[in-house]
């Protein structure tokens, strides 16, 4: 199913629910999926790694960004399932609709994008090198892409291998799947430690070699 990952066993990236994933998202959810802590911490993230006035890739996005709300983007394109979702975030300039699990090339031109995120659905692509060669792909050189997750998900649509590990094997996951993809230089933080308040948060950042 999944591209340069010859090594895993053929069923890590099956899904218990098998049905297209446009229909699981058909209807829109206005909730965030992690708390306001969990929130804050990415967002503070962001501030320190994204650079101001870029363009910037929202992959997987829905109808909040967690972007600081003070700092303004060249243009920020959003990617998601869910056309409502998209067209109430107020963060994006343009977005598109696209099951990535599907086809995962993205309808952008080369080194186009100074930053891409992925906040807490990383667990649902079941082609994620491929995806993550197309980030690299459409970011300019030395540009990072902000990977972060918690332990929340939608267990019957996160993929079987993301299921069976726990928060440091999903780091030690992303941090594989960005070296796959290429990137030259990647990087694990711990922005809210597991077993305290609130929901954990990690973040494993990529960036593509400098020019």
């Amino acid at each position: 199913m999944t591209r340069t990952l010859p090594d895993f066993p053929p069923d890590a990236f099956a899904k218990y629910d098998r049905d297209p994933d446009p229909l699981f998202y058909a209807q829109p959810r206005f909730v965030t999926h992690i708390d306001d802590g969990a929130i804050a911490a990415v967002t503070d993230l962001y501030r320190e790694v994204v650079p101001p006035g870029g363009d910037l890739l929202d992959l997987m996005s829905s109808w909040i960004s967690h972007l600081p709300e003070d700092v303004a983007y060249a243009g920020v394109i959003g990617h998601g399932l869910n056309a409502a979702e998209l067209a109430a975030n107020p963060r994006l300039t343009r977005f598109f609709v696209q099951d990535l699990n599907a086809e995962p090339r993205l309808p952008l031109d080369g080194a186009c994008l100074d930053a891409a995120l992925i906040c807490v659905s990383v667990q649902y692509l079941q082609q994620p090198v491929a995806v993550l060669s197309e980030i690299a792909r459409v970011l300019r050189p030395g540009a990072p892409v902000v990977i972060s997750f918690s332990n929340r998900r939608f267990p019957t649509k996160a993929v079987a291998i993301w299921n069976a590990l726990d928060g440091t094997g999903h780091a030690q996951l992303v941090d594989l799947y960005l070296q796959r993809a290429g990137f030259a230089r990647t990087e694990r933080r711990i922005l809210k430690p597991e077993g305290g308040p609130g929901d954990p948060m990690t973040a494993v950042i990529g960036w593509t070699a400098a020019a």
